[in-house]
């Protein structure tokens, strides 16, 4: 996410829907009250792969509001949410199974929805639950 230099900003992706990115920065701008407008925004998914499972959405919001505020995330830290227009962040399937495989894969902590009702972390990993975008944002950059 950088400035814009042209009249229409660029919004470029690789490995994900593009309108799916649009969605997303319009529920920043409306639910965040981010100014993206101005923004060009390029998303590019590492390795070539193309994901269209909606639980990465969390992971991109996540990412846009990092690079849009200039602070990394932390390295040992993982998303799994589908984000609604309203700015909810709503459950994803298979969620047990995520959390064990990001546990496995030496993560420490995972961002998901409250909906998704886990009462506790299969493995060492901590849950981070958000319910919101704004949530998101507050608990992501606190201070």
């Amino acid at each position: 996410v950088s400035p814009s230099s042209y009249g229409t900003p660029q919004r470029n992706t690789t490995g994900f829907d593009t309108r799916r990115l649009s969605m997303l920065l319009a529920v920043l701008e409306k639910r965040a009250k981010l100014q993206l407008y101005n923004k060009d925004v390029f998303l590019n998914l590492a390795g070539g792969i193309r994901v269209t499972d909606p639980a990465i959405d969390l992971a991109i919001l996540a990412s846009l509001l990092s690079s849009l505020r200039d602070k990394p995330l932390g390295a040992k830290t993982c998303f799994a949410g589908e984000v609604g227009l309203s700015g909810e962040i709503r459950a994803v399937n298979q969620i047990e199974k995520r959390v064990r495989e990001a546990d496995k894969l030496g993560y420490h902590q995972i961002y998901l929805s409250e909906y998704n009702n886990l009462q506790k972390a299969p493995g060492n990993i901590a849950l981070r639950y958000v319910n919101t975008v704004g949530e998101l944002m507050a608990k992501l950059f606190k201070g």
